[in-house]
């Protein structure tokens, strides 16, 4: 019985030991490598498992790589997947930019994919291009009508400016740029619908890839719609705009008129109030003057006839000039 027991113990254990043993050294991709008569020593494999390196992600792009007849070693593969690139993906951009005879360094492979760009997509686009569609653009022309445009941009990834070389928004936003530029220094909206090509032609002169990660190779136009007379609603907003300066205007000038007005009635009642108190000073003067002897009964009496006098000759005047002219009678 103790026997048995002693057995079965050398046996789990022997278990235990063989399971650890196999995690550390994965004897079947070994095998798998040297049977792709690709060198991959025992130890090299260990060395992964310590550093924390899943052995097939390094070994399966080794073989497939070995069997494209690249010069790929395992120190390059490990250490891209140490710097956190995908070395799979690496590696069948480095396969299909060989078939399609592009010059694909492996250090520049890998700086691509650290970049964050798709190495391997970048390759496809360089065989095959791809067709950016831009928003719809509006543009004016000088004659003031507005036009929406749609355009296709058609692309190629230059590997050489991928690392550092701006995307496709930079690309929608200067053939957008473009396309505003030519629409607005044509004389009238209809020269961009008789030939719209011209704004191919000329967007497409202007070198709008440079500092970019692709190759312009044409801009087609899709789209062309004609839009709102903005020349005529501009010179409506801005006669609108002086009507309205002119009423603001005109109704400062009026309060001020008003303002002038009142302060002329006031003027005049100020006036009139002071002429009632000198008026009212005549009598009391007159009165002092009697008193002191300085006024007699006679020269009061000359005095009121003057006065009469002047108003009877003003009566008169006054009359004259509101008598109407007859015509004489044959």
């Amino acid at each position: 019985m103790d026997m048995l027991i002693g057995s079965a113990f050398f046996l789990v254990m022997g278990l235990i030991v063989a399971a650890v043993f196999l995690h550390f050294v994965p004897i079947g991709l070994w095998i798998s490598a040297l049977a792709a008569d690709v060198h991959v020593g025992i130890f090299t494999l260990i060395g992964m498992r310590m550093r924390r390196v899943p052995p097939a992600k390094i070994v399966m792009p080794l073989i497939k790589a070995n069997k494209a007849g690249l010069d790929v070693n395992v120190n390059q593969l490990e250490a891209h997947y140490l710097a956190g690139g995908n070395v799979d993906k690496v590696v069948d951009a480095l396969i299909a930019s060989q078939r399609a005879q592009i010059v694909l360094p492996f250090e520049r492979s890998a700086a691509i994919d650290l970049a964050g760009r798709d190495v391997l997509e970048a390759v496809q686009m360089s065989v095959n291009p791809k067709v950016i569609e831009t928003p719809v653009v509006s543009a004016v022309a000088k004659n003031g009508i507005e036009l929406k445009i749609k355009a296709r941009v058609t692309v190629r990834a230059n590997i050489d400016r991928l690392v550092g070389g701006a995307g496709e928004p930079t690309i929608i936003a200067r053939v957008g740029e473009g396309i505003v530029t030519t629409v607005g220094s044509s004389e009238k909206h209809t020269d961009v619908l008789e030939s719209p090509d011209d704004i191919s032609k000329t967007v497409l002169g202007k070198g709008l890839d440079a500092g970019t990660a692709f190759e312009i190779l044409s801009i087609d136009i899709a789209d062309v719609d004609v839009g709102r007379n903005i020349g005529a609603q501009l010179q409506t907003d801005q006669a609108e705009a002086d009507k309205r300066i002119a009423q603001a205007k005109a109704e400062e000038r009026r309060a001020m008129a008003v303002a002038q007005e009142q302060e002329m009635k006031a003027y005049t009642q100020e006036m009139e109030a002071k002429v009632v108190e000198a008026q009212a000073e005549v009598p009391r003067a007159m009165a002092e003057a009697f008193r002191a002897g300085n006024l007699g009964v006679m020269d009061y009496y000359n005095m009121m006839n003057v006065q009469s006098d002047t108003e009877m000759r003003k009566a008169v005047s006054e009359a004259g000039k509101n008598r109407k002219l007859v015509p004489a009678q044959k």
